[in-house]
């Protein structure tokens, strides 16, 4: 596998996301922690939402980013609507099929040219592959946010281990 696929799914730059996620109880999940502005949930909403989006691109549906990144991340009812467990498995499915895309080994399909509209860029586009790396970047991003979160909340290293450093 090579170290794109491998920051999606496995021991690359950080803790493996499975490791993260690894029996984290649902109250810990919603938690609110004091200065933070958004729970473990709503973390992990977020980078599934954003991920969905990613792989809608890559797969050449051009799907837009929202007027406002607030949209990105859940409402009380969509909070509600799906279990902590249904979304750590929505997620990790997205982030396999991540990892199978980045570990293509059809460069032509890694280097097609996706379409990547913003409301500020309605015709932006780059490769699949820069989409894939920007999408890498953000799952870092917002792990990292939670792997805080959990510093935070006394939850951390999980059972499998991770970086305590």
């Amino acid at each position: 596998m090579n170290e794109l696929a491998l920051c999606f799914i496995g021991d690359s730059a950080h803790t493996p996301p499975s490791h993260i996620l690894e029996n984290l109880a649902d109250e810990l999940a919603h938690a609110r922690v004091s200065g933070a502005t958004h729970t473990i949930y709503e973390e992990l909403w977020h980078a599934t939402w954003w991920q969905q989006v990613m792989l809608d691109r890559v797969n050449g549906l051009g799907t837009p980013s929202p007027e406002h990144n607030a949209m990105s991340f859940p409402s009380a009812e969509q909070t509600r609507a799906e279990s902590w467990a249904d979304l750590c498995g929505r997620f990790l499915a997205g982030a396999n099929e991540a990892a199978a895309l980045a570990d293509s080994q059809d460069a032509s399909r890694l280097d097609r040219v996706v379409l990547c509209p913003s409301t500020e860029n309605p015709t932006r586009s780059m490769t699949a592959r820069e989409q894939l790396e920007s999408f890498a970047a953000h799952n870092a991003y917002h792990f990292g946010r939670i792997v805080q979160l959990l510093q935070m909340l006394n939850a951390w290293p999980p059972p499998s281990g991770g970086l305590t450093w």
